[in-house]
């Protein structure tokens, strides 16, 4: 019997903190546990332990590392670290999952963003291979000089047995607090930045859509002192304001899992409006891949990440990204046919079942992570 890949996971975000990276370290983390013996150390205290958590791994994987055969980062921001254990362990295999910030945040042209190119960057192309989210993160990070070779695009997956939920459409309306009758419910998640596009969509969908269709978008609201995406909440609390759409549209800032699950589970359809930000991306979407997990019909935008994510026609439809018009003919498409929802639903939950699942994902990465022992 051959012996199994010793596989030491390091996370600097990780649950009970809420997040995109977060969720997708745990996830990654407990499938691969469950098919090659895995070591977690993780960071479950936020960004505010990281002063302490940083040096404190350095010192303990200094120790444990004989036990393992490879260490397997949960992002870019980790590398560093890879290559100063390497010093003293230059035969062990050092690897990162790379997610779309990891290289965009070199773009950025504060001191932060300037160390993070000089050390972070060249940290990532001495690893011995990045596991990429997305197939434009790769395409960014060839324009850094990260070689081509040492990337793989291995898709984020979902755990649907945590996201799918029985919810009736009266816990939706209690959540909104409206009467449904007939309304068509257009469901936004995610972080109030940017690049996801909702402040755009308010401005050049919202006013072209039918009086009864109702947007909700609920997510992260980003710290004003954060060094990643400018908080966008305020910027869509005023568009709301500046065109009197108050009556249909709902903000959700920071709002708790199990409500979310009630969202994801009963809304009409999901959509990931993003939109093209110099610098800044989206290196998958997997709330895109949610939406169509819970029997949603998923639009989103045909750019970076989400071409990744949403396979059009299978799990949703790809909508070409700043064009209003063509994302309000396809909604009232949609909204008009309850019926093809309804079979479309179904199918674009089998696919998100056959090909994102983390039993599957899982065994790509061990299967990426064991080629760099050959």
């Amino acid at each position: 019997m051959a012996k199994k890949t010793r596989l030491l996971f390091i996370s600097r975000a990780y649950p009970p903190i809420l997040g995109g990276i977060e969720m997708q370290n745990f996830g990654i983390a407990k499938a691969l546990s469950e098919i090659t013996p895995t070591k977690i150390i993780a960071n479950k205290y936020g960004k505010k332990f990281l002063p302490v958590f940083l040096p404190w791994i350095i010192l303990k994987s200094l120790f444990i590392l004989p036990n393992y055969d490879v260490v397997l980062f949960g992002d870019g921001v980790l590398a560093p670290v890879g290559i100063f254990l390497k010093c003293f362990y230059p035969k062990k295999k050092f690897l990162s999952i790379v997610h779309g910030l990891d290289i965009t945040f070199a773009h950025k042209k504060s001191l932060l963003g300037k160390i993070y190119r000089a050390i972070n960057i060249p940290a990532l192309k001495k690893l011995d291979k990045l596991i990429m989210v997305g197939n434009e993160t790769i395409n960014q990070a060839i324009k850094f000089d990260i070689p081509k070779e040492k990337c793989v695009f291995i898709p984020n997956g979902l755990d649907l047995s945590q996201k799918v939920k029985l919810s009736e459409r009266k816990e939706l309306a209690d959540l909104l607090k409206i009467d449904l009758a007939n309304k068509k419910i257009i469901f936004r998640g995610g972080r109030f930045v940017k690049h996801k596009g909702l402040e755009w969509f308010i401005r050049n969908v919202m006013p072209k859509l039918p009086e009864n269709y109702i947007l909700v978008a609920a997510g992260g609201v980003v710290a004003n002192k954060t060094v990643g995406d400018e908080n966008y909440y305020p910027k869509c609390l005023k568009a709301i304001k500046d065109l009197k759409l108050e009556n249909r549209i709902k903000l959700f800032p920071n709002l708790a899992e199990s409500k979310m699950l009630i969202l994801f589970n009963t809304v009409d359809i999901y959509i990931s409006p993003n939109i093209k930000v110099p610098g800044s991306m989206e290196g998958f979407g997997i709330t895109a891949i949610e939406g169509g997990g819970c029997g949603r019909v998923v639009l989103a935008s045909n750019l970076e990440g989400l071409k990744d994510a949403i396979i059009d026609g299978k799990n949703g439809f790809l909508v070409e990204p700043g064009n209003a018009n063509a994302w309000t003919m396809k909604i009232k498409e949609l909204l008009e046919d309850d019926s093809f929802r309804a079979d479309f639903g179904k199918k674009a939950q089998t696919f998100v079942i056959e090909n994102f699942a983390w039993e599957k994902i899982s065994r790509k990465y061990l299967e990426e992570i064991e080629k760099t022992l050959c």
